[in-house]
């Protein structure tokens, strides 16, 4: 009877979260890495207390991956200049039609 209870307990407290497929691939990965090193079964719950607690231990870890790269200046003034090109290119290609119309 207590158990019962327990897992009730369990179910009402728990939350349920969407990840899109390519992160749920990872997390299991990280999953399977965790339950070799361990020994012992290891959930996705499991996992992401890992992946949290690693971020906890070492903040400058997310800093990191936040910094700007090398070169990325340069490369949204690249794309930002191919975005007028090609809107400039369906500009014509919309005139050329309106042209053919008329």
């Amino acid at each position: 009877m207590k158990a019962i209870i327990f897992v009730i307990a369990i179910m009402v407290f728990m939350t349920t979260i969407s990840v899109t497929e390519d992160v749920k691939q990872k997390l299991l990965e990280v999953a399977s890495e965790l339950q070799i090193k361990l020994g012992h079964r290891v959930d996705l719950n499991e996992a992401l207390r890992f992946l949290v607690d690693q971020r906890e231990k070492n903040p400058q870890l997310l800093e990191e991956a936040c910094k700007p790269v090398a070169g990325a200046k340069e490369a949204i003034e690249e794309l930002q200049e191919e975005r007028k090109l090609d809107e400039t290119r369906l500009e014509r290609k919309i005139s050329r039609r309106h042209q053919r119309i008329d």
